[in-house]
């Protein structure tokens, strides 16, 4: 999958499944945008396959989810999934929330590419987004 848009990054924000707090995710999508990112944020109870076809259609680089209802090791897997089966492996998936520390490394381990717990400044995530996205 060929970017279009090679001056600008432009991430998803997507809050998967029947999680209906959504303030999370737009104080980080609030910071993207400020950061210079382009945001799509796709609002309250996405499926995983509403998600990977938002971000194709959108062509974007990157999606970050927020899952905090506990069904973040199904969620994240079956976003990677659908990614893989689409051809999309090159659209970076991170994502925070309420997530165990257990399961971070096992969530790395599939593929999810960082996973920001609580109280992660927004700064470290658009530093961390900028890093990873900029020069691909």
């Amino acid at each position: 999958m060929e970017r279009k848009n090679v001056n600008r990054i432009r991430i998803v924000v997507a809050k998967p499944g029947l999680d209906g707090h959504d303030r999370g995710a737009k104080v980080v999508a609030r910071a993207l945008r400020d950061a210079g990112v382009e945001v799509v944020y796709t609002g309250l109870h996405q499926a995983p396959r509403q998600i990977v076809d938002t971000a194709l259609q959108e062509d974007a680089d990157g999606i970050g989810l927020s899952v905090l209802s506990g069904a973040h090791m199904t969620l994240f897997a079956e976003v990677l999934r659908l990614l893989r089966e689409r051809g999309a492996q090159d659209i970076l998936v991170f994502g925070g929330g309420i997530i165990p520390d257990a399961d971070i490394p096992e969530l790395l381990d599939l593929g999810v590419a960082a996973v920001f717990t609580p109280g992660t400044p927004t700064r470290a995530i658009t530093d961390w987004v900028h890093t990873r996205l900029s020069a691909a």
